[in-house]
């Protein structure tokens, strides 16, 4: 939803009883004596002891002035000297029943007087602000003390602080309230700054009032879009009466959005189909062909204008031997018109034959026709197992889009997978994370249950498994999965340090399940299925000193080695595995290019909603590298020593080390990966360095104001400056740019996936993708803009390293 677009329901349309919540007291309540003699229900009474007040709200709601439906009560409440009573009332009457002068009356009651109760206070609010929309979120009560709550119009008990009496408390108190309704963008850090700056002002006012007033907070929650007042009925709003002031209304228009009758009259005058034979002939002007061009060159998230449609279908017949102007033509094809959509199915049969990323386009929800996506799965069928298991997790993904449970798609996944037994496995558990999804969860079963019934019918094969064996050896790693996280129930459970953790881990391998040390069949790994375990070393294995406290296996082989994997639980790794499939894509498309820069594409498999897999590579974070070597050109010079080297490293390890550290910081840059800090960053001894734990991505980062490069002082004291490392930088950057059609199609066919930072708002995550690749500029200009980049992030710690770079250039020369 676009900044300007109003979205909200009408009240005679919402058939839902009428909820709040009734929070707390604020203020002090005057002491109270124990009485000998009660008068009436006021509360007048001769006391002497001091006592403590036992109180509950009588809720109660006016239509027009009139009480209706029954009152409602809390409980009691004695808890001083803050009064909390944080419980939920949901009355008789619903939002359609509701009027513009709906309002809610609240009396504050005292029972602890005995029989009879003493009057505390009232207050009433209206249900509707002046905009007539249903007020949200919590709101700040003034109580009346020793009057009843009136319902009454107007009321003499308002809640309202009155103008002349609000002060710097009851301003902060409505930005408060904003907030809470997500009004105004959160910032952790400086919230806290601001929220601890509030108490202060609050205990000044305090202080300044003498706490001479009582306050009732109630808090209205919220429903998903704003809700508008309308009598039921009618099937329009009345407009505001006319005032002399210049105050802004807003109304509805209930024609917004819907399309103009002769602008579309036109539209299909200069489409009429009669013009088919006079089309063929068209050839566009020079000033035409440069429009379509530039149109061809737009990114697959930008919406075409009207012109710009009916000029792409105007020249469709001398567009069909341009591949690159498929996708343009089909999204400007009117698809409700059936003679249009007909003839644009035929052009696109004969069309020239598009590339496997224009394919992926036509598989987004831009693209409903059947017809459509079938022809986008024809041209998937060209890729081979390798670029398949590239785009996988995306094409599982695009099954939501699909008009039925056994589309086209499914059946080519579920095809090629029962004759690659990698597909079949990370098809087989994309697939079974999904089975949470309340919407699509069917449709993940159906797509599961067609790869079981195809596998199942293989006969045996080369090495004698039949498709039976082959499934089963896929069952089994789910069952695997299982007892690892019966395992870290159990080590959970251990108190004390992580060594007495670690000591239950190899306990339990040793004796209780024991089974895992020796599997009575060789399982798949389910990091590369191609790979045979046989069981768990647990002498080898261990439990890493984190809060979650993640196992680190190893498991033997059945080809006689060892590999190494990180069990998590009770942590979303889907975002993580999107991350490291991208750079692995960036990896594959820079060596194509003949750009090898020394990225460690690790494997990550999601095994649940909050659980997964993740390959082990022997390395040091650069914090435990620097608290122990001081820097990052000691610790490679302790594995790659050579005297005649530039710092005495050889010069294979520094060049392995600045591509690498060229190749992450692009990335890193493009899929706007935040928190980063030494923690996260990783050595390898061979002097690669790469990237762990995504958690925040496409621009999002806790810290505030971080730099466009991920880059830190002893990473450019390593590379002895930063010239061979912009080379790389910009060459890898501008190798990138060339694919960003296919990264941006791989990241919208992600919209409908469950991963954090892309369900928040995947429109806005995938524009922000789009403007890290700078589509407006050449390849010259990226060169500039990128090394702007760098400076900009590094060029605070060049003046400290000056000798260390001319010693590095001597060395180059």
């Amino acid at each position: 939803m676009s900044g300007n677009e109003f979205r909200f329901f009408l009240s005679c349309d919402i058939n839902l009883p009428v909820k709040f919540r009734v929070d707390r007291l604020e203020g002090t309540l005057p002491s109270i004596k124990s009485p000998n003699s009660v008068n009436d229900r006021s509360g007048i009474n001769s006391t002497t002891e001091e006592r403590r007040p036992e109180l509950y709200v009588e809720c109660a709601l006016y239509i027009d002035g009139a009480p209706f439906g029954l009152p409602m009560r809390t409980r009691l409440e004695s808890m001083g000297p803050m009064y909390c009573w944080n419980e939920p009332i949901t009355l008789s009457t619903k939002y359609r029943d509701l009027t513009a002068h709906s309002q809610l009356a609240l009396t504050v009651w005292d029972v602890s007087c005995g029989k009879d109760e003493r009057l505390v206070g009232g207050t009433t609010i209206l249900l509707f602000n002046s905009k007539m929309q249903l007020k949200t979120g919590k709101q700040k009560l003034r109580l009346w003390p020793g009057k009843e709550a009136d319902g009454s119009l107007p009321t003499s008990t308002p809640g309202k602080v009155p103008k002349n009496e609000r002060g710097e408390l009851e301003r902060l108190e409505k930005l408060i309230n904003k907030y809470e309704r997500e009004q105004i963008q959160r910032v952790d850090w400086l919230d806290r700054l601001t929220f601890k700056a509030l108490e202060k002002i609050k205990e000044q006012e305090n202080f300044r009032n003498g706490n001479s007033y009582l306050y009732l907070v109630v808090d209205f929650g919220r429903l998903e879009h704003r809700v508008v007042f309308q009598d039921s009925g009618a099937n329009f709003l009345l407009p505001a009466p006319i005032t002399s002031t210049n105050e802004l209304v807003i109304v509805w228009d209930p024609e917004v959005g819907k399309i103009n009758p002769s602008e579309h009259k036109q539209l299909k005058l200069a489409r009429s189909l009669t013009r088919g034979i006079i089309d063929r002939d068209l050839k566009p002007s020079n000033a035409e062909r440069k429009s379509i061009q530039r149109i061809l060159k737009y990114p697959p998230t930008r919406t075409l204008s009207g012109d710009e449609k009916q000029l792409l279908w105007k020249f469709r017949f001398s567009l069909m031997s341009e591949k690159r102007a498929l996708t343009k033509f089909l999204r400007s094809v009117e698809w409700s018109d059936v003679q249009e959509a007909k003839q644009a199915l035929e052009l696109m049969g004969r069309w020239e034959m598009i590339d496997v990323c224009d394919a992926l386009e036509l598989l987004s929800p831009v693209f409903e026709s059947e017809e459509v996506r079938a022809y986008a799965v024809c041209i998937l069928e060209r890729a081979d197992d390798d670029e398949l298991q590239c785009y996988l997790l995306q094409l599982v993904q695009a099954l939501r889009f699909e008009r039925s449970d056994k589309s086209r798609l499914s059946q080519f996944l579920v095809q090629r997978s029962s004759h690659n037994i990698e597909l079949a496995s990370f098809l087989r558990w994309y697939v079974s994370v999904e089975f949470h999804d309340p919407v699509h969860a069917k449709r993940f079963y159906s797509t599961h249950e067609i790869l079981e019934e195809s596998m199942m019918k293989l006969t045996p094969g080369v090495d004698g498994e039949d498709g039976y064996k082959l499934w089963q050896s896929l069952v089994r790693q789910t069952e695997l999965t299982a007892q690892l996280c019966s395992i870290m129930r159990d080590v959970g459970n251990v108190r004390g340090n992580t060594q007495k953790k670690i000591e239950k881990l190899r306990q339990l391998l040793s004796g209780l399940l024991s089974e895992l040390t020796y599997f009575e069949e060789p399982i798949r790994s389910p990091l590369a299925p191609n790979i045979l375990i046989t069981g768990i070393v647990p002498s080898e294995s261990s439990i890493f000193k984190s809060a979650l406290h993640p196992l680190r296996l190893t498991f033997r082989t059945a080809s006689g080695g060892t590999c190494k994997m990180i069990f998590k639980k009770g942590d979303d790794i889907r975002q993580d595995q999107l991350v490291v499939q991208m750079v692995s894509l960036m990896d594959r498309l820079l060596k194509l290019e003949n750009l090898d820069l020394h990225l460690t594409p690790y494997n990550v498999l999601a095994t649940g909603q909050d659980e997964g897999l993740l390959e082990f590579i022997p390395s040091r974070s650069l914090a435990q590298i620097l608290s122990e070597h001081r820097s990052i050109i000691s610790y490679l010079q302790k594995f790659h020593p050579d005297e005649h080297g530039p710092f005495g490293i050889t010069a294979t390890c520094l060049e392995t080390f600045i591509k690498s550290c060229a190749g992450y910081s692009v990335i890193t840059y493009i899929l706007g990966i935040g928190d980063r800090h030494l923690d996260n960053l990783l050595l390898r001894d061979d002097g690669r360095l790469f990237h762990v734990d995504f958690g925040y991505i496409l621009g999002r980062d806790p810290k505030p104001f971080p730099p466009p490069m991920k880059l830190c002082k002893e990473m450019v004291e390593a590379m002895g400056g930063a010239e061979r490392f912009k080379s790389y930088c910009c060459e890898a950057y501008n190798i990138l740019r060339k694919s960003s059609n296919l990264i941006l199609n791989l990241f919208h066919l992600m919209a409908g996936s469950n991963i954090p930072d892309i369900a928040s708002d995947p429109e806005k995550g995938i524009l922000k993708l789009q403007e890290k690749f700078r589509l407006d500029l050449d390849d010259e200009a990226c060169v500039h803009f990128f090394q702007d980049l760098i400076n900009e992030s590094v060029s605070a710690l060049f003046p400290q390293m000056v000798e260390t770079i001319h010693r590095w250039a001597q060395y180059w020369r």
